[in-house]
């Protein structure tokens, strides 16, 4: 099934010969066979979990207790919500690392359709008009938690060097799945206030502060991790006010799962437009829905930030960092 999701979305890319590594956390098993993986750095992994579970110290892959990757730009990827979203990821690691004719960091991708289906019930029941943290504690997300440890300690001991979790809604436990980590752990909202510092970005306004703006799921918002990010490399921090995510933002998702993609299309572009008349340089579009409702084309994405971006292009930079020959 995971091959076949993979084959057909690197379609545009070119082939290469990979192994794939399947776990089957239920019955301990592991399977190892030769498969077309579209656009795969070589010694990359590609790990499913089918059910959610802790994954053993001392599993042995492919008949030995050695590491699956052994470079030191090896690169651990939790998968989140969907894997659409990862893959998305992974095509953002492979373009970003070609270039200038370098070579994408070998990596290893632990995918759980389970934890997925945890993410987004969570994110879907998160109560409408939540604005604080106080309001996501009434969801009990410590499945959710103890499985992304788990996600990271396992790739940690298959040899990653370095941890990415390219989910927005996973980054709400971000300080306690990365506690006690071996390895460094990048943060995608660190990554996207770098990405923007290093912009030498001008105030629309004179004398006014760099304003950002950040249009999220409320799970997201309510996490509060974007505007702490943000605020601590100076920015001003302009978020959708609580008409705006009722009437126009959270309407968008709704139609864009009927499928109603102009109508989709119309709500998000009112949300941008409520933001950016407010003199923000920029938006985070810290939503993968959002970003498939606009067309590539639309004028109004290139007022936009996409954290995939940053955290990709984060990610390249400290797998070359690492002396590895990427």
């Amino acid at each position: 099934m995971l091959e076949a999701i993979l084959t057909t979305s690197f379609q545009s890319l070119s082939c290469l010969s990979q192994t794939l590594g399947y776990v089957n956390t239920s019955r301990n098993l592991c399977k190892a066979r030769s498969c077309q993986v579209q656009a795969v750095p070589k010694s990359s992994i590609i790990l499913n979990a089918c059910e959610s579970g802790k994954f053993a110290e001392g599993k042995k892959v492919y008949g030995s207790t050695t590491p699956l990757v052994s470079q030191v730009s090896s690169v651990g990827v939790i998968g989140g919500v969907s894997v659409n979203a990862t893959l998305k990821f992974l095509r953002k690691l492979v373009e970003f690392g070609s270039e200038d004719g370098g070579n994408p960091p070998p990596f290893v991708i632990c995918s759980d359709p389970l934890l997925g289906r945890e993410l987004l019930s969570y994110d879907r029941k998160y109560f409408v008009s939540s604005t604080s943290k106080a309001e996501s504690l009434k969801l009990d997300s410590s499945s959710i938690v103890q499985n992304l440890i788990n996600k990271r300690g396992f790739l940690e001991y298959s040899g990653a060097r370095c941890i990415v979790m390219p989910c927005h809604v996973s980054h709400s436990w971000y300080e306690e799945v990365s506690k006690g980590r071996s390895v460094p752990f990048l943060h995608m909202s660190e990554c996207v206030a770098r990405k923007l510092k290093e912009a030498k970005l001008k105030p629309l306004e004179a004398g006014n502060p760099l304003r950002i703006g950040v249009l999220a799921s409320n799970a997201t918002l309510a996490a509060g991790f974007y505007q702490e990010k943000l605020q601590n490399e100076g920015f001003e921090v302009v978020l959708p006010d609580r008409a705006t995510m009722e009437h126009t933002v959270i309407p968008a998702i709704e139609a864009l799962n009927r499928k109603d993609m102009e109508g989709a299309c119309n709500l998000l572009r009112i949300a941008l437009q409520v933001l950016l008349v407010r003199a923000v340089n920029s938006v985070v579009l810290a939503s993968d829905d959002m970003w498939d409702i606009l067309p590539k084309d639309d004028p109004l994405l290139k007022k936009c930030i996409d954290p995939m971006d940053a955290l990709a292009q984060s990610t390249i930079k400290w797998a070359r960092s690492s002396g590895d020959n990427v």
